[in-house]
């Protein structure tokens, strides 16, 4: 079963909102064995949003549209939708009293006659309900080849729990028997895509005279995600495919490999810091609470996260985490000693197993011994402490996230004893 995603909403061709919808979607129809061959992004269009989706049928079994069902004058996928299909777009009863009742139910007196746009549906569509919202999703066979368009609201959760209680088994059970679709995701951090790219050619060229499975490089910021996709009759021979490439992935890779799927950074160094019964304090001066953040994100981190001090003035580190003041003055605030006794400072206030800390120019200036991107991270523990000099490049939002970045795999590698990079 082929499928297309159209996304309508001027503000994801500006730029206000990333389409994380489609994402999500994608990774959805995937675990079914529905493949996404194309997603497009439209304006708020009527004209433009008909052809858009008029285009996606003539090419898919499943075109799901996100996004213009709302109450305002510029949701408009309900008028394209009709338009598509030449049938009069018309309010149904039942949809206006369950519009109605949500927004008494909710407490409300006055309520906009404007919210009854939610209610109209073209004649051929039939309403999917929205237990999370006011807009009902759409359902509206299109042409004679069978194509089904869903229509959902832009809101993420709406979205969500419309595809999940209506959509998807209504696709499983259309699919039928057929071949299932699994990837798995091995997260890096601290490499290129290049290197990545180049360790793994051989196996990359052995798999494409193949063509199934398949690896895939999906780079970010500081990480790269090896994505290792398999398609079988059943999930488990999909399963089984993809653990063969991931063994040796892995064996070429090794510890520059942190998780897989759904883990995180953060979620590995809290899953180690608890399995070594060891907690972590944090004393941030160039990233500013970044690193704090990152570490008490995680579920339960206040069984391995201590507390921050964010030190920013120079002063401060002498007065919160006890750097000694001769110090400071003697090299400045962005030092390896200074990192390593902000980190130690950190460890014995806040009475933790290790202290980490960050210092360095962030930009865009500089003093003059110093230039930007020049970071040191420590780190202090039961064995001692290790310091990473590094060099970064980029804007100031830039080196401050990959400075938390490696402060993370600083810690990851010392409590699984891996050694440095």
């Amino acid at each position: 079963m082929k499928a297309e995603i159209v996304a309508v909403g001027t503000e994801l061709l500006l730029g206000d909102i990333v389409n994380g919808n489609a994402a999500w979607l994608g990774s959805e129809l995937a675990e079914i064995g529905v493949d996404v061959e194309l997603t497009t992004a439209v304006g708020d269009n009527i004209a433009r949003i008909a052809a858009a989706i008029g285009q996606a049928c003539e090419r898919a079994d499943v075109v799901i549209v996100t996004g213009g069902l709302g109450p305002t004058q510029d949701d408009l996928t309900r008028e394209a939708l009709a338009q598509l299909a030449d049938v009069p777009l018309i309010s149904d009863p039942l949809l206006e009293a369950g519009i109605r009742n949500r927004y008494i139910a909710s407490g409300r007196v006055d309520f906009p006659e404007n919210n009854l746009r939610m209610a109209q549906r073209p004649s051929s569509a039939e309403a999917l309900p929205n237990p999370a919202g006011t807009a009902p999703g759409l359902r509206m066979p299109v042409g004679a080849g069978g194509t089904i368009v869903y229509a959902l609201p832009g809101v993420p959760i709406e979205m969500q729990e419309i595809f999940a209680g209506w959509i998807r088994p209504e696709l499983i059970e259309r699919a039928g028997p057929g071949l299932t679709l699994l990837s798995r995701r091995l997260h890096t951090v601290g490499v290129w895509e290049s290197q990545i790219s180049q360790a793994l050619a051989s196996l990359d060229a052995e798999l494409a005279t193949v063509g199934n499975p398949t690896i895939a490089y999906l780079a970010s910021e500081g990480q790269v995600r090896v994505r290792i996709t398999a398609k079988a009759l059943t999930a488990q021979d999909a399963e089984l495919m993809i653990a063969g490439v991931e063994t040796q992935v892995r064996s070429i890779l090794g510890d520059v490999i942190y998780g897989v799927d759904d883990d995180t950074l953060e979620s590995v160094v809290h899953g180690l810091l608890l399995g070594a019964n060891a907690t972590v304090a944090s004393a941030e001066s160039l990233t500013g609470g970044l690193l704090g953040a990152a570490l008490s994100s995680t579920p339960g981190a206040s069984d391995t996260y201590r507390g921050g001090a964010v030190v920013y003035a120079t002063d401060t580190k002498t007065a919160a985490l006890g750097v000694p003041a001769a110090l400071l003055a003697e090299r400045g605030p962005v030092d390896t000693d200074v990192a390593t006794a902000m980190a130690d400072g950190a460890r014995l206030r806040f009475a933790a197993t290790y202290g980490i800390a960050t210092t360095g120019v962030a930009g865009p200036t500089a003093p003059a011994d110093k230039p930007v991107g020049t970071v040191f991270v420590a780190l202090v523990g039961p064995a001692g402490s290790v310091v990473r000099d590094l060099r970064l490049t980029g804007n100031r939002g830039r080196v401050r996230r990959m400075t938390v970045l490696i402060a993370l795999d600083l810690l990851r590698r010392t409590l699984s004893e891996l050694p440095p990079p």
